[in-house]
């Protein structure tokens, strides 16, 4: 499912026009962004959480050179399953 089909699908589910739809997706995007970016977590019960996660530097390997390189470290961001979201899955 990409960008447009969820958004017909949302906007037929929440009984709203597509261009609130997209409207409300967009809102959720920039929220879920900005918060992240300001260290928070979001926590949707039954749903998941997103978060951000930091990855520590490390040394890897250039598969054409097989030379060692530093790979900085870094952040990520994360979303972990609920539980109510997982049993929909495993039912």
């Amino acid at each position: 499912m990409n960008k447009s089909e969820f958004i017909t699908s949302f906007s037929e589910k929440a009984g709203m026009s597509k261009k609130d739809a997209e409207i409300a997706y967009g809102a959720f995007v920039s929220t879920v962004t900005e918060a992240l970016s300001q260290g928070e977590k979001i926590q949707l019960i039954g749903f998941g959480t997103f978060e951000v996660k930091e990855r520590a530097a490390r040394t890897g390997l250039n598969p054409q050179t097989k030379e060692k390189i530093q790979i900085p470290a870094s952040k990520a961001p994360s979303f972990k399953a609920g539980k109510a979201f997982k049993e929909v899955f495993n039912q």
